[in-house]
């Protein structure tokens, strides 16, 4: 059952998009006024950096990071300003004239006391999954970062959100409060647990004023009170609008764009009925993906061809062959396939995959609930199947860092619970291969390793369905989903 909050949002919107901004934040000095913006997912970790929430304070223009990357993933200056590899250690200078939210001012030792929270986290954060790192300042610009060995993609992985550099203060609780501590356009001045959040403009920024004066978000959960809260006017911008309420809006409110997200089906390699290959097998071929983008996406998703999408044009160009086993005779085999209702069309595909897996002779059972309520079920290995829309360059912009998270002996995003030496193996490879085509080739050697076990079914590729009210200028339309409200967003 959704929070008492988000329920009313659903059956009532009027007042759940409100501006909750402090005293004094209106337009002013030529500028504009605040923008109401509608999210799915609530908070996980109360907003910590360390978690998947990061991507929120990211899309916030919040907290930033050393680093951001280009369109193409390379990376380019934020809070750094220039960086040197020698070795196994980078070099960072950090920028001058950056305060945090709390007045403070950024210095290497700001980096370093972000960086060591993240290193020394429990779980890591997922970009530095399989990476031993340790930091230490220089001098008051200068910070090395130091891996156990030589890391092609240091820079790259500094640019995770889950990777922003906060002021002290927010690493004196139990858990990292970025209330106050971030560097953005933004400041994050208010957190109404699972419901809102509220940010003001900081006019200290070191990047220049954002137009806007400030940013009310709401979180609803439920798609189609989303895709309401658009056509009613209560919300200026809204995430992943159903395709199934994309149709009922005005397309000129749409923006369609293709992202690196992968629907997939991941199979319990460790226990249960899918320990053994041929009924791995057997659920691979059950599968018909053109029925699920047909009658589930209404044509908006493409049929997966392997793990990596069109959102990354190289991939197909050097896509392998894959070896999959022989299927086996699933003969009845009870079942049970996991997933979350934050995203609108997993329940569905859920049930069309539920009725092609019993016509293969599989016995379904169904276990869909809120995504903050399965996660750890899910990473437990306590289903034997699980249906996941699953970024695949987030992070670093680098897919060898989801294929690790996801697929390696020692990832901590491994639902299918899979140890498989020949993929750890073309993983490490892939990992350690420096930036360029050899790079890309030796990922996409990983993602046939990973296939060849049938431990996930790719079934299809995602694109954002994002919402913008006719008055909004300067949304971000990220593939990414790190930029949304920046500087330049504002409501006319």
């Amino acid at each position: 059952m959704l929070p008492t909050a988000l329920g009313a949002c659903s059956v009532l919107l009027t007042g759940c998009f409100a501006g909750t901004g402090s005293p004094g934040a209106g337009p002013g000095d030529g500028g504009h006024g605040r923008v109401r913006v509608a999210m799915m997912q609530p908070p996980r970790s109360g907003l910590s950096p360390l978690s998947d929430d990061a991507f929120k304070l990211s899309r916030w223009s919040t907290a930033e990071t050393l680093v951001e990357l280009d369109r193409d993933g390379n990376a380019e200056p934020v809070l750094a300003t220039g960086w040197k590899q020698s070795g196994k250690t980078w070099t960072f200078t950090v920028r001058e004239g950056v305060t945090f939210h709390d007045g403070t001012g950024l210095t290497a030792q700001s980096v370093v006391t972000s960086l060591r929270a993240a290193a020394s986290a429990s779980p890591k954060p997922r970009i530095l999954d399989g990476v031993d790192l340790s930091v230490k300042a220089l001098g008051p610009r200068t910070v090395a970062v130091t891996t156990a060995a030589a890391d092609p993609l240091l820079p790259q992985r500094l640019s995770s959100p889950q990777l922003s550099v906060l002021a002290a203060k927010a690493y004196r609780g139990r858990t990292v409060d970025p209330v106050g501590a971030g560097t953005g356009p933004f400041e994050l001045v208010k957190v109404n647990g699972s419901a809102s959040a509220t940010l003001d403009r900081y006019d200290g920024y070191w990047g220049g004023k954002a137009k806007a004066a400030g940013i009310d978000v709401t979180f609803v959960p439920d798609g189609t009170a989303r895709a309401a809260a658009l056509r009613s006017g209560e919300a200026d911008i809204v995430e992943a609008v159903p395709v199934s309420q994309a149709r009922l809006l005005d397309e000129k409110l749409i923006t369609e764009v293709p992202m690196p997200r992968t629907n997939t089906l991941y199979l319990n390699t460790r226990s249960g009925p899918f320990e053994d290959p041929g009924l791995r097998a057997a659920a691979r071929e059950a599968i018909d993906a053109e029925e699920i983008v047909r009658s589930v996406y209404e044509g908006r998703a493409d049929v997966a061809k392997g793990l990596l999408g069109p959102a990354l044009p190289w991939a197909a160009k050097l896509r392998q062959d894959v070896r999959h086993g022989a299927a086996g005779e699933p003969d009845g085999t009870e079942i049970t396939i996991g997933t979350f209702t934050d995203r609108a069309e997993l329940p569905e595909v859920a049930q069309i995959l539920q009725q092609q897996l019993q016509s293969a002779g599989f016995k379904v059972r169904l276990d869909v609930r809120e995504y903050a309520n399965i996660e750890a079920d899910a990473l437990a290995g306590e289903f034997d199947a699980f249906i996941l829309s699953r970024a695949t360059v987030l992070d670093s912009g680098d897919a060898a860092a989801y294929l690790y998270s996801d697929f390696a002996s020692e990832g901590s995003f491994n639902i299918p619970q899979l140890a498989d030496p020949a993929v750890d193996k073309a993983l490490t490879e892939a990992s350690g291969t420096a930036v360029g085509d050899a790079r890309r080739k030796a990922i996409m050697g990983a993602e046939a390793a990973v296939l060849a076990t049938d431990a996930a079914v790719p079934m299809l590729h995602e694109r954002v369905v994002q919402g913008d009210a006719a008055g909004v200028t300067g949304a971000a339309h990220d593939p990414r989903e790190r930029e949304l409200v920046t500087i330049d967003t504002y409501v006319r």
